[in-house]
């Protein structure tokens, strides 16, 4: 028995969720997939494998044109459901509401550093990336952030980061960061509501944290 059936077997005796990457990627490559090809892709772990494009990915001995195109086809669909799953949250009442629109934060491997504007009401009006990186207050500027509000006549904005080791604890930078973005907002006019640091499958609150 080859390595895609084998995997389609495990799949369905233990399900999706039970399921190993290794064989969730034989089964998304097809009937052609290599234990070898496969095993070498797994061991980057599903995060660093979600980055990949295609051009990455064919650099790989064993992948070629369709095998990278299925794969960073099934990423680019979990990212859209992801995205889907999110657009009933039109309006931000909660920390609980602002992290489940930055979740999309959680599969990167690189600090993501992103903004929500909203009106008076709290509605969502844009959502901007602005700036990917280690973060840092000479990184991360007011005016970055604020420019986008003024343009777009925003009241206030949430600002959110991911760390990628998961673990949400805010670092000093954290603070200091939202302690500059929270003057220059009182400054301008512009409330800065929250600062949220997700990690993977949680996230941290710097407003609850008295930060902001």
């Amino acid at each position: 028995m080859n390595h895609y059936n084998i995997a389609k077997e495990e799949m369905a005796f233990y399900g999706g969720d039970c399921t190993s990457l290794q064989n969730l990627l034989a089964i998304i490559i097809g009937p052609k997939a290599t234990s070898e090809v496969t095993g070498k892709l797994a061991s980057l772990g599903i995060r660093e494998l979600a980055t990949l494009s295609k051009e990455d990915l064919l650099k790989f001995d064993g992948v070629g044109e369709l095998t990278a195109t299925r794969i960073t086809t099934a990423f680019e669909l979990g990212k859209q459901l992801l995205s889907y799953k999110n657009k009933d949250v039109e309006i931000i009442r909660s920390p609980e509401d602002a992290a489940k629109l930055f979740e999309d934060l959680s599969i990167h491997n690189q600090e993501h550093f992103v903004a929500i504007y909203l009106n008076t009401k709290n509605h969502v009006l844009k959502k901007k990336t602005i700036t990917i990186g280690s973060l840092n207050a000479s990184i991360v500027h007011p005016r970055e952030v604020y420019s986008e509000a003024i343009k777009i006549g925003a009241a206030s904005v949430v600002v959110a980061h991911n760390h990628p080791s998961g673990d949400t604890y805010p670092s000093r930078e954290d603070i200091d960061v939202t302690r500059r973005l929270s003057e220059a907002g009182k400054i301008m006019g512009i409330d800065l509501l929250d600062h949220i640091v997700i990690g993977q499958g949680n996230f941290t609150s710097l407003k609850e944290k008295g930060y902001c």
